[in-house]
């Protein structure tokens, strides 16, 4: 019930919005921020982003936005980030979660690693089917996004000294099962991306962070990495 209820609290368009806004954030967000971004009253998104609190969608805690301590730096803000707990609905109850387990720990006892990538990315390319591959990173964000990934660039900059623009993913849309077995999923999912963007002048590669997921894309054109292809 407690996930039905999640789920339904973002039938409202404001309050779905509102959720949207801090998980692409993928930090803390004030009442205010939020506010301004959706375009509503304060007090109703304060509204709105406690109940995605009270219903486990987002987490809620404070702190001051001003970056100051001590004496006349204000009263601590609330803020809100996303949660890490997945919600899920299935009537008539399914698990499929259980099944993804058992697989990968069946595939992994096998050795079955190889055949794993190899099949994972020809999905990719059939998902991909007669497009060409992706030309930029802005292109392959689209991709990206309509897939769950939640991407954002990082990088980039007027100045020649910038860093290289790279695109990370907030979400894996796979986190469960690879949080169990991390090699043989974060190369699946290595190889399904590989096959999905295509050889082109969008690289994927394999760089792990915490909270995120195991694979980064760059412009090959622009850096000295090149695709992680060891698999």
């Amino acid at each position: 019930m407690e996930d039905i209820e999640a789920i339904a609290a973002l039938q409202d368009s404001v309050r779905r919005r509102l959720y949207e806004y801090v998980v692409e954030q993928g930090r803390e967000v004030g009442r205010n921020e939020a506010a301004q971004a959706v375009g509503v009253a304060r007090t109703l998104a304060a509204h709105h982003l406690d109940k995605l609190a009270e219903v486990g969608l987002l987490n809620s805690g404070s702190r001051r936005l001003t970056g100051r301590s001590g004496p006349g730096a204000g009263r601590p803000a609330k803020v809100y980030s996303p949660a890490r707990a997945e919600r899920s609905v299935s009537l008539p109850a399914r698990d499929y979660r259980t099944v993804a387990s058992l697989l990968a720990e069946a595939a992994e006892e096998a050795g079955l690693d190889s055949r794993l990538f190899a099949t994972a990315r020809r999905r990719g390319e059939a998902d991909r089917g007669p497009v060409t591959p992706c030309g930029d990173l802005e292109e392959a964000m689209g991709v990206l996004a309509a897939r769950g990934y939640a991407p954002h660039m990082e990088g980039g900059g007027e100045d020649g000294g910038a860093a290289p623009r790279v695109v990370r993913m907030r979400n894996c849309p796979f986190h469960t099962v690879a949080e169990r077995f991390p090699p043989l999923v974060c190369g699946m999912n290595l190889a399904l991306l590989e096959g999905l963007i295509g050889d082109g002048p969008v690289a994927v590669r394999m760089e792990a962070r915490p909270g995120g997921c195991c694979v980064v894309l760059e412009d090959s054109r622009n850096d000295g990495h090149s695709k992680n292809n060891a698999h």
